[in-house]
């Protein structure tokens, strides 16, 4: 059957900024089909949202760039068609929402693009409410959009493209500020578009684990932004999923693992892509040891988690395990946990989050803030051990980023409500706050204040009168550290999505805070830039830096921090270790999901590699099957025994302890 004609086509294209000093991306070429959904993969940096800017005329129209080589919509070349004629076939949503928001209701916000294609004003009204029905604002069409969480604002910025009915979407991290639930549903939408509506769909997304069901082909940029792959999904992941770490792109979780056991010596022959591909092929392992497999074969797992896997704690118990150890404290200090403390379960809601021999960093009593009328927070009691790492997770609204400003300040509290390291935010000044904690808001463009990178990351160190001297050295190791050397002149509007948030993370490290608030950190990183932001935070913390973060990212959770705080509705659900919070149950309760990993060694059924179903990390998985020899020596089930599979509640096979936390 022969290929429809494109419907957008990118041949060659070479894109410099104003000001800019080489092309990005530089050559990069793209056909996009009716129905189709391609996903755009590459480094930070590469050029790929300002390669989506020139695909429906933004480039060069409405932002100055010189453009080579060739873009056409519908055959016609984009330097002939206006932004609005072009708007017709291809709409946007941009990496940051708030870009694009700019009136004063929701529902005004998404008639807004109909009306000024001139749709008649029956079709424009029945095009918001659908769209905004199916994005779940509805209900919330009179409100400023400026009340929506960020996540709330993502999902209007898509209702607008939706509004428009454009035959092509292009989105550019849709779902980067959604919770789980807020995920499918977009992408529910989206599958809709797509199987029944005929649209096609360009994606710039980190979060493969959602999308690669969706996905049918991937275009992959080098660093340079060159064409690196081009094919159907399936066949560049399995094909080149060595290259694509090498470029430090986001790959499915599932594929990383399938990795991590394929250079563990065991026999992988198609890597798995989704979490129920992932359990299939640890059961077909059936925690067999691969031949001449070592736990050091796994590059990048550390000898001190080259340990036996310890069970899970039971209630009231803290495991004292080298891995506990490691998770739940920081130079050499371990936190305990809740239960320990004297808590009923092992993820509760009444007790502090942390405790340590070095008191609390953060303390929270009754904490209550309000906004437009409508309290966000609703009497919050937590406390946050100093050298902890800790996130604070929820869905969309749930109050998370409220809850960190007003812990760091941002947002001034009720006098006496927070202590942050023996100071009151609603009291200290500005001066002081800059010196006890270091702030990384969700949407970096809020923080910048400068003209230039440098003196952006300067700004802090000034701020305390620090020598003309320390002042330059610091900035040139942070530039250094986050490769922004060569853009130090340049002013950070200018920079790319994960070059922002790479500068923000730099303005919040540089001052030496004892503590460390960031929203959403790994926003807009490449998989390469992530590990590292949080093999930084990890040595910050292990150096006794207290480190709070707030993400959707549960793998981000599993793999770094050592305590959890889940909030609901403006209230904390549950808190404890990571492990305990992610066996209570409490995560699924509050309408989020247990990260892919954990989802998938959980549904594992084979009896003989209890140890592999306690995994919650990444970094773990080729060790788990090492160890596995040694735990089958030390008791090992009837020939032939297969337990059943986790039943609803969550409870682990062959475990005398269920997901809840709590003894049967």
């Amino acid at each position: 059957m022969p290929l429809s004609r494109p419907l957008v086509r990118a041949e060659g294209v070479r894109i410099r900024h104003e000001g800019g000093e080489r092309f990005t991306p530089d050559g990069a070429s793209l056909e996009v089909r009716a129905g189709e959904v391609v996903l755009l993969l590459g480094p930070s940096g590469c050029g790929k949202s300002t390669f989506t800017l020139a695909l429906n005329g933004l480039v060069p129209h409405a932002v100055p760039a010189e453009l080579e080589g060739t873009v056409s919509i519908g055959g016609r070349p984009t330097t002939e068609l206006t932004v609005a004629e072009a708007s017709a076939t291809v709409s946007m949503v941009f990496q940051d929402p708030d870009a694009q928001i700019v009136t004063g209701t929701v529902l005004d916000e998404v008639c807004f693009g109909p009306e000024n294609l001139r749709v008649p004003v029956g079709e424009v009204l029945a095009r918001a409410e659908l769209a905004l029905r199916q994005v779940g604002l509805w209900e919330r069409r009179q409100e400023n959009p400026d009340v929506l969480s960020g996540g709330g604002r993502q999902r209007l910025a898509i209702a607008c493209a939706l509004a428009l009915r454009s035959p092509v979407i292009v989105l550019d991290e849709p779902t980067a500020n959604l919770d789980p639930v807020g995920i499918d549903e977009v992408y529910a939408v989206l599958e809709v578009l797509v199987r029944q509506g005929g649209h096609a769909l360009v994606l710039v997304e980190h979060d493969l684990d959602a999308a690669i069901g969706l996905v049918d082909r991937i275009v992959v940029l080098d660093h340079r932004g060159r064409p690196a792959f081009d094919g159907p999904a399936a066949d560049v992941l399995q094909r080149h999923a060595e290259d694509l770490l090498a470029l430090g792109v986001w790959l499915p979780t599932a594929v990383i693992a399938g990795l991590r056991l394929r250079r563990a010596g065991h026999r992988v022959d198609e890597l798995p892509l989704t979490p129920e591909a992932l359990t299939e092929v640890l059961d077909g392992l059936g925690g067999r040891e691969a031949p001449g497999a070592h736990t050091d074969t796994d590059t990048d797992t550390d000898s001190a988690r080259n340990q036996r896997l310890p069970a899970p704690p039971r209630s009231g118990e803290a495991s004292s395990s080298p891995e506990s150890r490691d998770r739940t404290g920081a130079a050499g200090d371990r936190a305990e946990s809740p239960s320990a403390s004297g808590a009923k379960g092992a993820a509760t809601a009444s007790a502090p989050a942390t405790t340590g021999a070095h008191g609390a960093a953060v303390r929270v009593r009754g904490l209550r803030v309000a906004r437009g009328g409508s309290e966000i927070l609703h009497g919050i009691d937590l406390e946050i051990a100093r050298g902890s790492f800790v996130a604070i997770v929820g869905t969309n609204g749930a109050g998370k980023t409220t809850l960190l400003q007003a812990m760091a300040g941002v947002v001034t509290p009720p006098r006496a409500s927070v202590d942050l390291l023996g100071i009151d935010p609603a009291r200290a000044d500005v001066r002081t706050l800059a010196r006890t904690v270091g702030f990384v808001f969700q949407n970096p463009e809020h923080q910048f204040v400068r003209h230039t990178v440098a003196d952006e990351l300067a700004h802090g160190l000034e701020l305390q009168r620090a020598a003309p001297d320390e002042v330059r050295e610091r900035v040139d190791r942070m530039l250094a550290r986050f490769g922004l050397e060569e853009h130090r002149d340049v002013h950070p509007f200018l920079l790319s999505g994960g070059q922002k948030r790479r500068l923000s993370v730099g303005t919040a490290l540089i001052a030496g805070a004892p503590l460390l608030a960031l929203d959403e950190p790994t926003f807009g990183q490449d998989r390469q830039r992530s590990a590292e932001l949080l093999d930084l935070l990890s040595d910050l913390n292990r150096a006794g830096t207290t480190v709070v973060v707030v993400t959707h990212d549960l793998q981000l959770v599993a793999d770094h921090a050592s305590h959890l705080v889940v909030l609901s509705d403006g209230a904390v659900s549950a808190h404890g270790t990571v492990d305990e919070v992610l066996a209570s149950g409490a995560v699924e309760a509050a309408g989020l999901r247990r990260p892919a990993l954990v989802r998938a060694v959980r549904a594992a059924a084979d009896a003989r590699w209890h140890p592999v179903t306690r995994l919650t990390r990444l970094e773990e998985v080729a060790g788990a099957f090492a160890r596995q020899a040694e735990g089958e020596r030390l008791a090992r089930p009837a020939e032939g025994e297969r337990l059943a599979r986790p039943d609803a509640a969550g409870g682990l096979p062959g475990s005398d302890v269920s997901d809840s936390g709590v003894m049967p």
